[in-house]
C-alpha cells in the first residue's frame, strides 16, 4: 500500500496559511487544550553539532493532529550569510499518523511566536494600543511588526537597534507595512506596550514598573538570558505562555528568583478579569503546543 506523497510548503506559502487573526484565536484554543491535557507537549530535546550549533526537537499531538518540527539553530550562520535558524514542522493526521504536510519551520516560529504575544497583548490590554516600542531587530522583530500591522493597522511603532543605524535600516526596510514605524534610540515615554526580541543576557529593558506600560518579554529563552531587569518586574504581575517551559527557560523571571507561585499562565488569564490598574508583564518561552495551533491553522486554511 502507497501513501499520498506529502506537499511541503516554502517559506511565502507557509505564511499565507498561518493568517494572524486565525492563528491567534487558534493559540487561544490550543493553550485551553494544553492546560487540561487535551494536547501533549513534552520538553523541547536539544542536540549539539559538534561543529557549534544545536537541533532541537518539538514534538505535540492532540486528537485531530500530531507535528513535529526540528530545527537547526547556528549563529555562526550570520558570518556565512544564511539564516541562523533552518527545519521543518511535519503535520501528521492524529488517527491514522499519516503525513498531512510539512511548513517552513523558521516561518512557522516567527508567526506563532509573534501572535502568542499578539494573543497576551489582547488578553492583558484589550482595545488598540497607543504606541508599541519593539527593543531588537531581527527576526522576531520582524514577525512582530508584521503581526502589528496586521492586527492594528496605523498605530505607532518605534524600533529600537543595539545602534542607532541599525534601528533606521529597520524602519526603512518595514515601511510598506500599514503602521507609522519609527527607528529610535530609546523607548518614548508614550509607550504603552513595549515588547523585548532579543538574545540579550543583560536586562535591554530595566526601566521601573508602570500601570500604563505592558511589557512583553519574547527573547530570553534560556537560563542564563534575560532581557527585562528585576526592577520592572519587581511589584508587577507576572504572567508566562508555558509554566512548565518557563520554570527553566525563563532566564528573566530565574535571574530575578521569582516565586514561581505568584506567575500566572496564559490559559488562566484567558479565562480571568486582569486588573488594569496593576503593572503587568508577559513572558512567552514558546512550546511545540504552539507549533501545533499554527499546523492547525494552516490546515484549515488548506481547507
Amino acid at each position: 500500500m502507497t501513501t499520498p506523497a506529502i506537499t511541503a510548503y516554502d517559506a511565502e506559502q507557509t505564511a499565507e496559511l498561518l493568517d494572524f487573526r486565525r492563528l491567534i484565536d487558534e493559540l487561544a484554543t490550543a493553550a485551553r487544550d494544553y492546560a487540561a491535557g487535551r494536547i501533549a507537549a513534552p520538553e523541547r530535546q536539544v542536540v549539539a553539532y559538534p561543529h557549534g550549533g544545536v537541533m532541537l526537537s518539538m514534538p505535540a499531538t492532540a486528537a485531530d493532529i500530531g507535528v513535529h518540527k526540528l530545527v537547526n539553530v547556528v549563529p555562526a550562520n550570520r558570518e556565512r550569510n544564511l539564516p541562523t535558524i533552518n527545519g521543518v514542522v511535519t503535520v501528521y493526521d492524529g488517527d491514522t499518523g499519516l503525513e498531512r504536510i510539512a511548513l517552513h519551520g523558521p516561518t512557522v516560529t516567527a508567526r506563532r511566536t509573534a501572535a502568542i504575544s499578539m494573543l497576551g497583548l489582547r488578553t492583558l490590554k484589550p482595545g488598540t494600543p497607543r504606541c508599541v516600542a519593539v527593543i531588537g531587530t531581527g527576526t522576531q522583530a520582524d514577525g512582530h511588526v508584521q503581526a502589528l500591522a496586521a492586527l492594528y493597522p496605523g498605530i505607532r511603532v518605534v524600533a529600537i537597534g543595539s545602534q542607532p543605524e541599525k534601528a533606521r535600516a529597520f524602519s526603512v526596510s518595514h515601511r510598506a507595512l500599514d503602521i507609522d514605524l519609527q527607528g529610535a534610540d530609546t523607548v518614548p515615554d508614550d509607550a504603552d506596550v513595549v515588547i523585548t526580541v532579543t538574545t540579550s543576557a543583560t536586562p535591554v529593558y530595566a526601566l521601573p514598573a508602570r500601570t500604563d506600560r505592558l511589557i512583553i518579554g519574547v527573547g530570553a529563552y534560556r537560563p542564563d538570558l534575560a532581557e527585562i531587569s528585576p526592577l520592572t518586574l519587581e511589584g508587577s504581575r507576572l504572567f508566562i505562555d508555558d509554566l512548565a517551559g518557563g520554570r527553566h527557560e525563563a532566564g528573566d523571571y530565574l535571574q530575578a528568583g521569582t516565586d514561581w507561585a505568584t506567575v500566572t499562565s496564559l490559559a488562566q488569564a484567558l479565562d480571568q478579569t486582569i486588573d488594569s490598574t496593576t503593572p503587568l508583564v508577559f513572558k512567552s518561552v514558546g512550546c511545540a503546543a504552539w507549533d501545533l495551533a499554527a499546523a492547525r491553522c494552516a490546515m484549515h486554511g488548506l481547507n
